[in-house]
C-alpha cells in the first residue's frame, strides 16, 4: 500500500499493528542476502541434532534474547507484554527470541484467571511472530507437576493455535524445586509434551531439571526418549553460579542431550545483589563454545538488579540507553553482538555496552532504534528493502551515529511525496534541539524517489540523532551525513536561547524565549499531529511562557514556537 491515502488509514490501523510492522524492519548485521530476512525466516524450524539445537539446514544455532518478568497480574511485569516491547527488543537490541513467562499457580497468575493471561501470552506470540522471532511459550511455575492437568490444557491450546508456526518453541516447567528428576519431573514433561505432539509434531519442547533448572546432568542420565525433538532447560545467575554449574552442563552435553538457557542473570540467583560481569563474560564464552542458546532475566523495572529498566521506566515510550540498569546496559552488548551461529572452540570478546554504530555514513530509514507513529513498506527505489512512511506532524525516529570529527555535515535524504507540502528536521536531545529543517518537494509518487539535503553542525563522537517529522506527507528510504567542503547550503537551525523544561513533565511546562520577543506564538500538537494547545505573546511574562499540561493525555507531544517570525520545532513528554 502507498502513502496516497495516508491520513486516512492512520485513522483505521491501530497503534499495535503500526508497531508490529515497525518490528520488521531491521536490517539485521549479517550478510548482504541475509540484511532483510527475519530470524525465523534465516534460520527456520529448529530441531535438536545430537546434543545441539540445528536449524532449517541442519547447522547449530546459538540464539541471544530477552525473557519478560511474570506475567502475574499486579507484580509489575506484566505492563512489558505488548508489541511496542517486541519491536524494541528487535530493532534496538536485535534479539532473536523472546520469552513469555506466564506465571500460574502465585497469587495473580493463570490458575485465579486463565482468559487474562493467556491474552497476555497470545498478544506477545502474535507479536514476535508479526516481526518473525522466535517466541518460548513457558509455564513459570515451581510446582508444575501438582498443575498438570491444567498445563496440558493450556498446551494443548497453545499446539492448536500456533502448532503451525515454527516461530513457537514450548517449554513445559520453568524451574522444578528440589524433586525427583524421574520420579516427578519427568513424568509430568511426557504427559504434558504427549498432549502437545498429538497435535504439533515438530516445534521445539523444552523441559524444565530439578534444583531450579541446574540438575542438568541428572537428566541426562535419564532423557526423555518418547518424544523427540526434546531440550533441557539450564538456569543460572552469574554471581552465584559459576564453574561447578558449567562442570554439570558439560557433562550432561557429553551424554549427548542438548541444553536451553531460557533464563539466565547477570546477578545473585535472588534476582538482587551486584552485577558479576566477570562470571558473565564466562558463562557467555561457555554458551558460544557449545552453541547454547540464552535469555537474560528479565524485561521489567523493578527495582532489583537483574531488571534491564530503571524504576518508573514506561511501557509505551520509545527507550534510549539512559533507561538501561548497569545489567540492561551489559546484556544488550551480548544481544547485538549475537550472530546466530556457533564459532566452536573461540572465545568471546566482552561487548560494549553501548549501541553499535549504523555503518558507514549511509543509514537505512527502517534502522532506527526507537521511533513514534512510524510505519514501512517495501520500496521500489534503487538497491530494494524497506522505506519508512505513513509520516505525520510529531512523528520521529532515533538513530545512534559515529560522527569522526566536529565541523558541518551533509545531511541528504532520500524522499518521496505525491504532492509536497513536508518537512524533516534533522533533532538532538530528545527534540529540544533542531540542527536544520528542510522542505521536502512534490515527487509526483509515493515511490518515485529524490534526493534533497542542507548542512548542519554536528559534535564528534557517538550520538543520538533524530529524524522529526514537522510536516508529513512523505516517504524516507535512507539518510546519510558526509562532512561538508564548500558551498553547503545552511540549515536552519533552533536558536538557542528558546528551551522547554521540565521535560519530561506532569503538569507545567515552561517555555523560554528571549526577553526581547514581542510576537510569539505558540502550538502544542499531539502524536497524531491534532492541535491540542494555543499560547501567544499575551500569556508570556518575563521572557517566560506557562503552559498547563496536566489535561492532556501521557504520551510524546510537538511544540511549534513562532518567536518573531522565525519558526522552531521541539518536543516535550507528557508523563
Amino acid at each position: 500500500m502507498n502513502n496516497g491515502t495516508m491520513t486516512g488509514m492512520r485513522t483505521l490501523r491501530s497503534w499495535g499493528a503500526g508497531l508490529l510492522c515497525a518490528a520488521g524492519a531491521l536490517l539485521l548485521p549479517l550478510s548482504a542476502a541475509a540484511q532483510t530476512l527475519t530470524p525465523v525466516q534465516q534460520y527456520g524450524q529448529l530441531k535438536v541434532a545430537g546434543n545441539k539445537i540445528v536449524d532449517k539446514n541442519n547447522q547449530p544455532i546459538s540464539l541471544a534474547g530477552n525473557s519478560l518478568f511474570w506475567s502475574n497480574d499486579g507484580w509489575g511485569g506484566e505492563k512489558y507484554y505488548n508489541a511496542n516491547v517486541v519491536g524494541w527488543l528487535k530493532n534496538n537490541w536485535q534479539a532473536k527470541i523472546v520469552r513469555v513467562a506466564m506465571g500460574t499457580n502465585e497469587s495473580g497468575g493463570y490458575l485465579s484467571n486463565p482468559t487474562r493471561e493467556k491474552q497476555k501470552v497470545k498478544t506477545v506470540v502474535d507479536a514476535c511472530i508479526a516481526a518473525g522471532l522466535y517466541v518460548i511459550i513457558d509455564w513459570h511455575s515451581h510446582q508444575a507437576e501438582q498443575q498438570q492437568q491444567q498445563a496440558i490444557a493450556f498446551f494443548r491450546e497453545m499446539a492448536t493455535t500456533y502448532g503451525n508456526s515454527p516461530n513457537v518453541l514450548y517449554e513445559v516447567y520453568n524451574e522444578p524445586l528440589q524433586v525427583s528428576w524421574s520420579g516427578v519431573v519427568k513424568p509430568y514433561a511426557e504427559a504434558v509434551a504427549g498432549a502437545i505432539r498429538a497435535i504439533d509434531p515438530d516445534n521445539l519442547i523444552i523441559v524444565g531439571t530439578p534444583t531450579w533448572s541446574q540438575d542438568v546432568d541428572v537428566a541426562a542420565n535419564d532423557p526423555i526418549t518418547r518424544y523427540s525433538n526434546i531440550a533441557y532447560t539450564l538456569h543460572f545467575y552469574a554471581a552465584t553460579h559459576k564453574a561447578s554449574l558449567r562442570t554439570k552442563a558439560q557433562a550432561a552435553l557429553s551424554k549427548g542431550v542438548a541444553l536451553f538457557v531460557t533464563e539466565y542473570g547477570t546477578t545473585e540467583a535472588s534476582g538482587n545483589g551486584y552485577v558479576d560481569a566477570a562470571s558473565t563474560q564466562e558463562w557467555m564464552t561457555f554458551m558460544k563454545q557449545n552453541g547454547i542458546s540464552h535469555l537474560n532475566w528479565a524485561v521489567n523495572d523493578k527495582a532489583e538488579s537483574a531488571s534491564i529498566f530503571k524504576p518508573g521506566t514506561s511501557p509505551t515510550a520509545a527507550w534510549s540507553d539512559s533507561y538501561l540498569t548497569q545489567s540492561g546496559a551489559l546484556v544488550k552488548g551480548y544481544i547485538q553482538n549475537w550472530n546466530g551461529t556457533t564459532t566452536g572452540g573461540g572465545t568471546t570478546t566482552p561487548p560494549p555496552t553501548t549501541p553499535p554504530t549504523t555503518g558507514g555514513t549511509t543509514v537505512q530509514a527502517e534502522s532506527y532504534n526507537a521511533m513514534s507513529g512510524v510505519q514501512t513498506e517495501t520500496t521500489a527505489d534503487t538497491g530494494g528493502g524497506l522505506n519508512v512512511g505513513y509520516l505525520d506532524a510529531g512523528d520521529w525516529m532515533a538513530y545512534t551515529i559515529d560522527v569522526p570529527t566536529a565541523g558541518d555535515y551533509v545531511i541528504q535524504y532520500r524522499v518521496a511525496s505525491l504532492s509536497g507540502g513536508g518537512r524533516i528536521s534533522l533533532e538532538q536531545n530528545s527534540g529540544t534541539t533542531v540542527r536544520g529543517t528542510l522542505a521536502v518537494p512534490a515527487t509526483g509518487g509515493w515511490q518515485t524517489w529524490t534526493t534533497i539535503s542542507h548542512t548542519v553542525s554536528l559534535a564528534a563522537g557517538r550520538q543520538n540523532i533524530a529524524i522529526g517529522v514537522a510536516a508529513g506527507g512523505y516517504n524516507l528510504n535512507w539518510w546519510s551525513f558526509t562532512k561538508a567542503t564548500t558551498g553547503g547550503r545552511a540549515a536552519t537551525t533552533e536558536p538557542a536561547t528558546v528551551s522547554l523544561y521540565p521535560n519530561p513533565t506532569q503538569s507545567q511546562l515552561t517555555v523560554s524565549v528571549p526577553t526581547t520577543s514581542s510576537s510569539v506564538q505558540l502550538t502544542v500538537f499531539n502524536a497524531k499531529g491534532r492541535e491540542v494547545l494555543t499560547r501567544s505573546s499575551s500569556n508570556l511574562k518575563g521572557g517566560e511562557m506557562l503552559v498547563p499540561v496536566s489535561g492532556l493525555e501521557p504520551g510524546i507531544y510537538s511544540v511549534r514556537v513562532s518567536n518573531n517570525g522565525v519558526i522552531t520545532t521541539h518536543r516535550f513528554v507528557k508523563e
